[in-house]
């Protein structure tokens, strides 16, 4: 099989560093016309480099998709500019934390309006246009924290479980007109945002120990996804979220089937 998306056009929110920009790289890559959004100017202008360095097409516009005003602005210069929207990618995200009891409303807030309300608004903003066409993609970023929440994360874990419910009631709503509306929950990815390949040795293990497949993922894993999720090959997938973890969690305690299957020592006879 092979996966064409050329001539297309994306919105890819957060897509100035991380898990976000190889996301707009590689859909640019597969002959996409790529739109990308950040809130910081800095990483969209070497994302812009990126883009020319590499002569691939798109556009980069600064947009905090918090402000409803700014994300329908952009919708329709994108739309005006390139004449459709086929893939929307809501990426924006951040992760703050802290124990509920010391948690201040101000990380709450912040989880809950660029994690849910970032993307609730540039669905909002897109949807019409898809409609019109009467065929679009829209991907959602939850997370693994969705699924299984780890201490201190009640603001994000909060904020990407909507995610998910958000992304099934809106493949609901839009179903009729062909545009299909998934969410994708990255695990174990080393990113700027959650350092895990900083961590000590000792913590690196024990994050390892959860895993199917014992070692980090990388951001391909992800950008492979999206790239299937966004052609015509994933038609019939919609109001699901696909967990890209490594198998985190799959069973109880992943590691015994590690030290299942290490070389066991053997006396010499």
């Amino acid at each position: 099989m092979i996966i064409d998306l050329n001539g297309k056009v994306a919105i890819v929110t957060g897509a100035g560093r991380g898990i976000g920009r190889q996301i707009a790289l590689t859909l640019a890559q597969e002959g996409v016309r790529t739109v990308a959004l950040d809130v910081r100017q800095e990483q969209l202008d070497e994302l812009r480099e990126l883009f020319a360095q590499r002569e691939l097409a798109g556009a980069q516009y600064l947009c905090d998709v918090r402000d409803a005003k700014a994300v329908q602005e952009v919708v329709e210069d994108v739309q005006r500019r390139f004449g459709r929207i086929d893939i929307l990618v809501n990426n924006a995200g951040v992760a703050s934390g802290g124990p509920v009891e010391s948690l201040g409303e101000e990380i709450w807030d912040l989880n809950m309006d660029v994690n849910l309300k970032g993307t609730f608004l540039m669905c909002k903003a897109v949807a019409p246009v898809m409609k019109a066409q009467r065929q679009g993609r829209i991907l959602n970023a939850a997370s693994f924290a969705a699924i299984v929440p780890s201490y201190g994360s009640a603001a994000y874990a909060s904020s990407k479980a909507a995610v998910k419910q958000f992304t099934r009631v809106l493949a609901g709503e839009l179903g009729p007109w062909n545009v299909t509306v998934n969410c994708y929950a990255p695990g174990m990815i080393p990113t700027d945002m959650n350092h895990f390949a900083e961590q000590s040795e000792e913590r690196q293990n024990r994050l390892l120990d959860t895993l199917t497949l014992r070692r980090w993922g990388s951001k391909d894993d992800v950008t492979n996804l999206i790239c299937f999720l966004s052609s015509d090959l994933a038609s019939y997938i919609t109001g699901t979220m696909i967990d890209v973890s490594g198998g985190k969690l799959a069973t109880q305690i992943p590691a015994v089937a590690y030290e299942a299957a290490a070389p066991k020592d053997v006396k010499a006879q």
